[in-house]
């Protein structure tokens, strides 16, 4: 592993550590400054740390004590920081590389070990179930560890234990499952490439399994990642792909997810034609449900977030007067306890706004975005509070504008 990517995530835990402590990064300065008795601290030194661009080796005794946090953690992060000997960074920390090397899913030459049987699938199920419903409330900084160590330990079960061939198939699926939702949570996390190994590991689970709405799932999942993060082209063609590998007999609600994911990748390549009848397709295919059951993780599958898609794609290719009726009616009964999401569709909200030359309803809708998203350790929300800030520069002098970006501006450049 290279030193930059080793500060890089040196930066990543102590941002973690002063989410924690509930601490922007100016107040952290200011707290700072208070316990080490000098005023040379300020937020954008904090943030330099916090990008892994330097390492704050006389500062830690004062972080600690700022952040609540054991000093020798925080010493020997900033070891591993310089790959010293004894360095070692708490948390989930280790890519998915090196916690399962190899291909993962390859059978083992030894004898297998004890038996497992329905129930132990069953109670993985739930398990993977859990998770996907803590996603819904929290965010992929707080849950990687977690997914990760289920998705390590389910690999090391299926490698190990004995059982029938349907156990196994079953077993596979369950796999799969819990690599779609890790893979979301890395996503989320700003871990793409953690994230694509888990997605594409998943894809071969879910073909052994023999679960081909799932496969597509796992390969919409990779697109939707591909399209967020510059990767527009390949996003659109693994998008098209996902629905051909579910085939012609998939449930509506997943359906209807793998169509908007394909609008979603055409409105981020500003590929209007395409992107509305995706999302007009999306709604058909939710409206023609001939009561055949809709796999469990399709649960938040409703029309409601073919709502929210058909206003974010409208966002994105530049139309407003389509957008904001759309995200003001869904935000004015979404379920508050989804922060993120909640936080998320309100950044599309602010866009929307100052696209409509609405700067002032645009820069209160970002000042709720950023209050919303302040203690949240996701990657999304950061990238779409620096999108909008950026957005919303073009208007900086109107006075409520001005205001957000004297007092927040610095989110844009983090």
């Amino acid at each position: 592993m290279s030193e930059s990517e080793r500060r890089r995530r040196f930066g990543a835990y102590l941002a973690q550590l002063r989410r924690r402590a509930k601490k922007s990064q100016r107040a952290l300065a200011v707290s700072l400054c208070a316990v080490s008795g000098t005023a040379s601290i300020t937020r954008n030194e904090v943030s330099r740390w916090e990008r892994g661009e330097r390492i704050p080796d006389t500062w830690l005794p004062f972080l600690a004590e700022a952040l609540g946090a054991p000093l020798h953690e925080l010493e020997r992060a900033a070891a591993y920081a310089r790959d010293e000997a004894g360095g070692f960074l708490p948390g989930p920390t280790a890519t998915l590389a090196e916690l399962l090397p190899g291909d993962p899913l390859a059978p083992l030459t030894t004898p297998r070990g004890r038996h497992i049987g329905a129930g132990n699938v069953s109670d993985l199920a739930a398990r993977v179930h859990g998770l996907r419903l803590a996603d819904d409330v929290l965010s992929g900084g707080d849950l990687i560890g977690p997914a990760f160590r289920e998705l390590r330990a389910a690999v090391l079960l299926h490698q190990g234990a004995a059982f029938s061939d349907e156990t196994g198939r079953a077993l596979l699926v369950q796999i799969a499952e819990l690599a779609q939702i890790a893979g979301w949570i890395a996503s989320d996390a700003g871990r793409h490439a953690d994230a694509e190994r888990a997605y594409t590991m998943g894809i071969s689970a879910a073909r052994q399994g023999g679960d081909r709405t799932l496969a597509a799932n796992l390969a919409g999942s990779l697109a939707y990642q591909h399209t967020n993060s510059g990767r527009q082209r390949e996003g659109i063609d693994l998008a098209h792909a996902a629905v051909e590998e579910a085939g012609p007999d998939v449930p509506a609600r997943p359906l209807a997810l793998f169509l908007d994911r394909i609008a979603w990748a055409h409105a981020k390549a500003g590929e209007a034609q395409p992107a509305i009848r995706a999302l007009g397709q999306a709604h058909a295919a939710l409206a023609d449900d001939d009561g055949t059951p809709s796999p469990a993780w399709a649960y938040w599958v409703t029309s409601e977030e073919l709502d929210i898609m058909d206003a974010r794609a409208f966002t994105e290719l530049r139309r407003p007067l389509r957008a904001v009726p759309l995200l003001s009616d869904v935000l004015g009964r979404y379920d508050a306890t989804h922060v993120r999401e909640v936080a998320l569709y309100r950044s599309w909200l602010a866009e929307a706004l100052a696209d409509a030359n609405e700067p002032e309803q645009a820069a209160h809708e970002a000042r709720r975005v950023i209050e919303l998203s302040a203690d949240l350790p996701s990657e999304r929300t950061a990238e779409r509070t620096r999108v909008v800030l950026h957005r919303l520069a073009e208007h900086e002098d109107v006075p409520e504008v001005h205001d957000l970006l004297t007092t927040h501006g610095h989110l844009a450049l983090l």
